[in-house]
């Protein structure tokens, strides 16, 4: 259930259910789950995410979603080789979508997502809640 509340948070900051927000929406809600578990719930799961990006090749894409500048795109082929396999099937089984489809939804819709949740060009602290941080940004 909690995964389907980011999901829908962050669908909501994404648009809404225009040109399937909502599904990269659901995908990112369970990517950043399934960081935070890896973190063992005290750990920042977007700071850890760009982190993970930035250390395979994409710190160029990353640092322009947190900037105020524009956002570099992102291929899912980037994506998928970025992220540990298992998460990655992990997350597209919980959404009910192939590995290959999950990361086409994340080169998507990521970009946008760290922006608005990077508003003043920096990441949110690390006792930050996502839900919160999502919520503020919506409002």
């Amino acid at each position: 259930m909690a995964d389907n509340d980011l999901g829908s948070l962050l669908g909501g900051l994404l648009g809404g259910g225009q040109g399937g927000a909502s599904g990269g929406g659901d995908i990112l809600g369970s990517l950043l789950r399934s960081l935070t578990n890896g973190q063992g719930g005290g750990g920042n799961p977007l700071g850890g995410l760009m982190d993970m990006l930035m250390k395979s090749g994409l710190a160029d894409q990353a640092q322009s979603w947190i900037g105020t500048g524009e956002n570099k795109p992102v291929s899912a082929e980037q994506v998928a080789q970025a992220l540990p396999a298992d998460t990655l099937q992990e997350d597209a089984a919980q959404t009910g979508v192939s590995s290959e489809k999950a990361a086409d939804q994340i080169a998507r819709h990521l970009p946008q997502a760290v922006d608005k949740l990077t508003p003043g060009g920096e990441l949110p602290r690390s006792g930050a809640s996502l839900e919160d941080l999502i919520r503020q940004q919506s409002l």
